[in-house]
């Protein structure tokens, strides 16, 4: 089921919706019309002048990819692949999930605009694997012809495969994790072709704009970001989907969902900022307000924070959440995130400090395969900021009373939905416990020796790259004292996994 989608001004992207639910072809070409393809000098003239830029989150330019995809074909002299990145990690985007289940055809042309001007060789559309969406874009692909051949690539439920590097890896049949360097997907991208990567609300934005022209697509909006943009806002534990001209004040699109920022309001998701609710009350639905307050519009989720629920708490579960997602390749991912996910959860039990947190954040920042650390320390610096007030109730006080209701989702996936992306949690039973520190050795993610030399463990799910050295660590505890417990890695509350090793002797 997708969410209820509303919208704040004209129906663009949206519009149909209310007459014919999900628009198959003939429904798609009553309301946007046919398509005309165009050259990649006209692709690039409307991409200009509309200011298309990509909505997954980046804001690059559109057309400054074509270019770039075209100039690298040139010079390698090699076909062109355009994809279409639907894949939506994010555990609280809805919005590219409800144009594959109602607007397919809005996505397919714009990548057949696409392919017609860079006379691309192939579509690749990645897509969650049998999530929202997928059999309404297989329908879709039925019901046309694409000027190119076009196929569906499905992505497993983490965060980080909808990264742009994560996604070509895994069409080429690689792992769905970024990769070790960065390679710009204009010069190396599916099959090593030069390739046209963007996100399918940007696709959809472009065949609306080919329908109209850029006059009247840039009949509403600001003046220098155009158009209308799609929103998921959470309230009240319920997504909707938000179709609304920039420039619209922010109070009243949340207003229209029934809700107002709370004590303080997520942007751009996990990888985004808080702001406060006073921050809320003065910016517009763009880029630039969003930013002139601190905030971001990143790939357009908003979440705002109810009173009832512990920010701390709701920012500790998300710290957890996304140490495990990353794909443990390099430093700032294994080792950084963990801390800085432990660092916060020092900050909730009234220990620690922000400086210990700001620490954390800096030694990742900057210094990963992709944005994930990046984006994982911007979200918990600006908590910093906008919950310095309960951070100082936890410090002088036992909690701030209010329980962690689980407000911010953890998974987009119906089949993981309130796992926390892990495959269990360490757990030691003290009473066996002696302090041999093997443990620590052997999963330095995600233990530590505290000052007497007894295991301080991070309560965290172990992400799924570190199953292995988890499951070691158990079977090679010298006390058996150390249990794996929780959920399976299908998202299914499993059994504690205890140890099978007789006790050996002690190594010290």
């Amino acid at each position: 089921m997708v969410p209820a989608v509303g919208r704040a001004g004209p129906a663009r992207l949206t519009a149909g919706f209310e007459q014919f639910g999900r628009l198959d072809l003939w429904d798609h070409q009553q309301v946007h019309g046919d398509l005309r393809p165009m050259s990649s000098a006209e692709l690039i003239s409307l991409a200009e002048q509309i200011k298309l830029t990509g909505r997954g989150g980046a804001a690059f330019p559109f057309a400054r990819k074509v270019r770039a995809v075209i100039d690298s074909a040139m010079r390698q002299e090699k076909p062109i692949v355009v994809v279409v990145n639907a894949t939506e990690g994010e555990p609280a985007a809805w919005k590219d999930k409800v144009l594959l289940a109602r607007a397919p055809h809005l996505i397919l042309d714009g990548a057949s605009l696409a392919a017609w001007a860079l006379e691309a060789e192939e579509i690749v559309i990645g897509v969650e694997k049998d999530h929202v969406g997928h059999e309404s874009l297989r329908r879709a692909l039925a019901e046309r012809r694409m000027p190119a051949p076009t196929r569906i690539v499905g992505v497993p439920h983490r965060f980080i495969s909808g990264e742009g590097g994560a996604l070509v890896r895994g069409i080429n049949g690689e792992a769905h994790i970024p990769p070790g360097r960065k390679i710009r997907s204009s010069d190396s991208g599916v099959d090593g072709l030069p390739t046209l990567l963007s996100n399918a609300e940007t696709y959809a934005q472009l065949a609306y704009a080919a329908s109209t022209g850029p006059y009247e697509y840039a009949a509403v909006g600001t003046a220098k970001e155009p158009g209308t943009v799609l929103l998921t806002i959470t309230a009240n534990g319920k997504p909707s989907v938000v179709e609304a001209p920039t420039g619209v004040p922010l109070k009243e699109v949340l207003r229209m969902c029934g809700t107002g920022p709370g004590q303080g309001l997520l942007l751009g998701g996990y990888h985004g900022k808080w702001i406060t609710a006073e921050a809320a009350s003065r910016a517009e639905i763009s880029r630039e307000s969003l930013t002139e307050v601190g905030g971001t519009l990143g790939a357009g989720i908003m979440v705002p924070l109810p009173e009832d629920t512990c920010p701390l708490g709701e920012v500790e579960r998300v710290m957890h959440y996304m140490a495990a997602e990353s794909a443990g390749q390099c430093g700032p991912c294994r080792l950084g995130l963990p801390d800085l996910a432990r660092t916060v959860s020092k900050l909730v039990q009234g220990g620690g400090g922000q400086a210990a947190v700001r620490a954390a954040a800096g030694v990742v920042k900057g210094r990963g395969a992709c944005s994930h650390p990046d984006g994982t320390s911007r979200f918990a610096l600006s908590a910093l900021e906008v919950f310095a007030e309960d951070i100082a109730v936890h410090a002088y006080s036992e909690g701030c009373g209010r329980p962690v209701k689980g407000v911010l989702p953890l998974s987009s996936s119906p089949e993981t939905e309130g796992t926390t992306g892990g495959v269990g949690k360490l757990v030691v039973d003290w009473t066996r416990c002696d302090g041999h520190g093997l443990c620590a050795h052997l999963v330095p993610e995600l233990i530590r020796l505290d000052g007497n030399g007894y295991p301080a463990i991070a309560d965290t799910p172990v992400p799924a790259w570190l199953e292995s050295d988890a499951r070691r660590a158990v079977d090679m505890c010298p006390g058996l004292a150390l249990r794996l417990t929780g959920v399976t890695p299908g998202g299914k509350r499993g059994k504690t996994k205890e140890p099978k090793r007789r006790p050996s002797k002690p190594l010290r």
